[in-house]
């Protein structure tokens, strides 16, 4: 297997930032924003991100996390032994600009169960997707409103994610399996 570094720490730390500066700019403000993080990374994430808004806009917008693991389409078949973690939303999305966060964009399947899940806390405003990277290969209609990178890859090939909250650094590598072919 080949690993190749994708980004750094200060390429994290810079694609927040933008990513930030563009949720601002498109919906003109903060005001009657929550943040949400797909559990794990995601929650990182967007905790992240809303560190950079209450650095620029001088207002701390809520942020929660979802776990979506009984939402899944395929927890029976995959998952032995599901591991739940807590969802917690200590605040209303009801009329609520939702800007779900994730770290890897793939087939959609992980958000569309969180858009399942969100939906069942009421109903907002609208959901925005900001994720860091975007591989595609998607399987369902879903697309980000905010990426960092998107990476063309194999469907046989990883995009690794640490955070140093989880893994003790930031970096985003694309895990190659030698000689692998588009499947």
């Amino acid at each position: 297997m080949t690993n190749t570094k994708i980004m750094d720490a200060k390429g994290i730390k810079r694609s927040i930032e933008r990513i930030a500066y563009e949720i601002l700019e498109h919906n003109g403000g903060s005001d009657n924003m929550v943040i949400i993080g797909i559990r794990t990374r995601g929650v990182f994430l967007a905790e992240r991100v809303a560190k950079v808004i209450k650095r620029i806009e001088k207002v701390s917008p809520p942020v929660g996390a979802v776990d979506i693991t009984m939402y899944r389409d395929d927890v029976l078949i995959r998952l032995d032994q599901p591991i739940i973690q807590k969802t917690d939303l200590s605040f209303s999305i009801e009329d609520k600009v939702v800007i779900l966060v994730d770290d890897v964009l793939f087939t959609g399947r992980t958000v569309r169960a969180a858009l399942n899940e969100l939906s069942d806390y009421g109903r907002t405003r609208c959901i925005q997707l900001a994720v860091l990277i975007d591989r595609g290969h998607r399987q369902l209609p879903i697309r980000a409103d905010y990426t960092a990178i998107e990476l063309q890859t194999f469907t046989d090939e990883n995009v690794i994610v640490n955070l140093k909250e989880k893994d003790s650094e930031d970096s985003v590598i694309l895990q190659q399996k030698n000689g692998g072919e588009a499947k």
